[in-house]
C-alpha cells in the first residue's frame, strides 16, 4: 500500500500511523518534520505546483519501494500556512525487517528536500518576509543516493 497525501490540513499523526500499521508490519519506521521557530518564525508559508508537487512525492515513493522492499508507504506533505510546531511532512516506512524501513524512511526525506516543487516563504515576528533557499547541505545528502 502506497498513500501519497498533499494537504493544507493539518497531519493527525496518531490516525495516521493507526491506518499505516493496519498491516501488522515487521517492522516502521517513521520520520516527522515539524516548523522550527527560530529566529521568532511567526508562519512558514509552502506554495506548490499542484500537479508536479503530488507527482513528484508519487514518483519517490514509488522510487523508494523500486529499491527497497517495503510492505507500506505513507508520505503526506502539507502545503500553506503553518506556524512553529505544526508538522509539515510524514513519511512512515514498513518493511520485514527494520534495515529496509529505515534506509527507505531516509531517501524519502533526503530526496524530497531536492526534488519535489515545493517553495517556503517564512514571515517573523518584525515583519521580515524571506523565501528559503536550498541548502547544499540538501543536495549533498541527496547526491549520496545516487551512489548507494
Amino acid at each position: 500500500m502506497i498513500r501519497v497525501l498533499v494537504q493544507p490540513a493539518a497531519i493527525d499523526v496518531a490516525a495516521e500511523l493507526d491506518l499505516h500499521d493496519a498491516g501488522g508490519h515487521g517492522a516502521s519506521a517513521s520520520f516527522i518534520g515539524r516548523v522550527r521557530g527560530e529566529g521568532d518564525l511567526v508562519e512558514l508559508f509552502l506554495d506548490h505546483h499542484p500537479v508536479m508537487t503530488t507527482a513528484g512525492l508519487a514518483d519517490l515513493a514509488h522510487a523508494a519501494t523500486d529499491r527497497w522492499r517495503l510492505s507500506a508507504l505513507t508520505l503526506i506533505h502539507r502545503v500553506g500556512a503553518m506556524e512553529p510546531g505544526d508538522t509539515i511532512v510524514l513519511v512512515l516506512a514498513s518493511s520485514p525487517h527494520r534495515a529496509e524501513a529505515l534506509a527507505a524512511c531516509e531517501f524519502l526525506i533526503d530526496r524530497l528536500k531536492t526534488d519535489v516543487m515545493l517553495w517556503k516563504r517564512e514571515t517573523f515576528a518584525d515583519g521580515r518576509v524571506q523565501w528559503v533557499e536550498q541548502r547544499e547541505g540538501d543536495h549533498s545528502r541527496a547526491g549520496r543516493w545516487d551512489q548507494a
